[in-house]
């Protein structure tokens, strides 16, 4: 005998397809389903459909926008471009109101061992937006691990040649840390990177 009807069964695989949910999450999710009102799940489907059909990439920096072009790359200066790995990282550096600049979003980091090379992920088109003498600066802002410290590297090495300052987000302790808890990559990169105060 089946352990669940197949409407259920269906659902619950469909959401275990999602990043980080496992099957007991999923089962958690398809009975909040099954106790939503009718019009709570129609507003649900009707929410992932519309996702679906208007959110694109930008053409230019490759974050998400219902437009061709996002209101950052429409409005922001272009002269200095904060080179992200996903959208996400956009939001994450955009609510801190501080970057007045605009974004490039890769869509991946270089993986050798998953088969990721610099051809499967927006580097081309980086080059492609700093060849036309505007842009200062590039950030590297991708996540401080090793697939990301490489990309960061294979980037920079691409710009040199283009006499455009390449700078990496700063790395080190997190405010309220203690020493003795900090991992020794992370201490290591801290005191060369200190600063005068």
């Amino acid at each position: 005998m089946e352990v669940f009807i197949e409407p259920i069964g269906r659902l619950i695989n469909e959401f275990s397809k999602l990043p980080g949910v496992g099957k007991k999450t999923a089962q958690r999710y398809a009975y909040r389903v099954i106790n939503m009102s009718e019009g709570e799940a129609r507003a649900f489907a009707e929410a992932i459909v519309n996702v679906k059909k208007k959110v694109r990439y930008c053409k230019i920096c490759g974050n998400f926008t219902e437009e061709e072009i996002c209101s950052v790359c429409a409005t922001r200066d272009r002269s200095v471009i904060c080179v992200v790995k996903e959208p996400k990282d956009v939001v994450a550096l955009e609510k801190l109101h501080e970057f007045k600049g605009v974004y490039h979003v890769l869509h991946g980091v270089i993986d050798p061992i998953n088969g990721v090379s610099p051809n499967d992920i927006r580097v081309k088109e980086l080059l492609g937006r700093v060849k036309d003498g505007q842009v200062k600066e590039v950030i590297m802002a991708t996540n401080p691990d090793v697939e990301g410290e490489a990309t960061a590297m294979y980037i920079a090495k691409l710009l040199a040649p283009l006499g455009i300052s390449v700078t990496r987000l700063a790395h080190g302790i997190p405010i309220g840390s203690e020493l003795e808890y900090t991992d020794e990559v992370t201490l290591s990169r801290a005191l060369l990177e200190r600063k005068p105060i």
